[in-house]
């Protein structure tokens, strides 16, 4: 039997903590029959992949081409794919939709049983002479090429660019989607939002989107505010020029809390704020950040008791192939602002400066093109 054709891909590769990226040509196993490859066009730099460059959440080993945010165009299809063919414009995801298992046919989650079985035997798709490379959240869209099972695609409109369209695939559907989706935010309510960058700036529009009429941002960079009002926010504060406790100022402002709040940072000391400011009775609380490898989150189970919910989301809990296109809709549509999202765009080469401006605060989303 004849060894498969191994494509050589231009990737970024991280081979250790706090290393920088370097820009190396790697070799990628062709698509088998349920597989798509994928010639990447955007990709988006996400806290995510920051935080297994500096080892703060290290979930796949090292080397490991990161990159979970992306966008681009079907260039195979193994041949038992149906529902995608060469040409069409795709967002490869972290969570599949297999459409049939009990997770799928719930309505409850986006947590297909697939997935889980992807994150015990992750496949491994990339090597460098002969050597596996990993893929992180299995996508490794810093590459120009990547793999992806049919379940794992998802087809979007060809009238939206790859460098706006790429954000559906992390941020976009994290933030907007855990307001519909996750807390399910009715109209009228009021919102705290804990850190507003590419997230939390998309939990503040979906707030919007959902009508709620108290929408609280909250940050350390003063320069949010005037993003934040723009995609929706109705009030601002900042912690360090803030007097006095913020939950208690978000209770005197609220007339004794916010309904929703959502935790958009990764810390754990945010998260028991977040839920300390919702209303007793019904406040409900959504932590999106992801928080260091071993930190655990200390509660007060009294807090619970008086009838406030905390909630975790994985993807904004957005059914990932059925669901998560029709963002790219409501962009068209004018309810999504994805333009001033996306504040700065690189070419790959130049992806360790993108990095740069996450870490200075100085960017919302950087976007790589190919």
């Amino acid at each position: 039997m004849k060894a498969p054709r191994l494509l050589n891909v231009r990737a970024a590769v991280c081979h250790g903590v706090g290393e920088p990226l370097r820009l190396e040509t790697v070799q990628l196993a062709p698509p088998a029959a349920d597989e798509v490859l994928i010639e990447i066009k955007a990709s988006g730099l996400c806290h995510s992949d920051y935080h297994q460059m500096t080892g703060v959440s290290t979930p796949y080993p090292f080397p490991v081409i990161l990159g979970h945010e992306g966008a681009g165009v079907v260039a195979e299809c193994g041949a038992a794919v149906e529902t995608v063919r060469p040409g069409d414009h795709v967002v490869p995801l972290s969570i599949g939709e297999c459409g049939h298992c009990r997770n799928c046919r719930s309505g409850k989650t986006n947590l297909c049983l697939e997935f889980f079985a992807g994150m015990q035997a992750p496949p491994r798709r990339f090597s460098i002479d002969g050597r596996p490379v990993a893929a992180y959240a299995n996508n490794g869209t810093f590459a120009s090429f990547i793999v992806m099972k049919e379940r794992n695609v998802a087809r979007i409109r060809r009238d939206v660019a790859f460098d706006l369209a790429c954000t559906i695939g992390c941020a976009v559907a994290t933030g907007v989607g855990a307001v519909l989706y996750t807390a399910r935010v009715e109209r009228n309510a009021s919102v705290a939002v804990f850190g507003l960058g590419g997230i939390g700036l998309n939990v503040v529009q979906g707030a919007r989107h959902a009508g709620a009429t108290m929408i609280i941002g909250i940050d350390v960079n003063p320069a949010r505010e005037v993003l934040a009002r723009r995609f929706g926010a109705t009030h601002f504060i900042n912690p360090q020029q803030q007097s006095g406790n913020v939950v208690e100022h978000l209770r005197a402002l609220t007339g004794g809390g916010v309904d929703y709040s959502f935790e958009c940072v990764g810390s754990t000391q945010l998260m028991f704020q977040a839920l300390e400011c919702t209303r007793a009775g019904w406040g409900v609380c959504t932590a999106l950040g992801v928080p260091p490898d071993g930190e655990r989150l200390p509660i007060l189970p009294f807090d619970l008791q008086l009838g406030r919910t905390l909630k975790g989301s994985f993807l904004g809990n957005v059914k990932t192939r059925s669901q998560l296109p029709g963002l790219l809709d409501l962009y068209a549509d004018g309810e999504l602002n994805l333009a001033d999202l996306v504040t700065h765009r690189l070419p790959l080469e130049r992806i360790n400066e993108g990095f740069d401006l996450l870490r200075e605060g100085r960017s919302v989303r950087t976007v790589v093109t190919f």
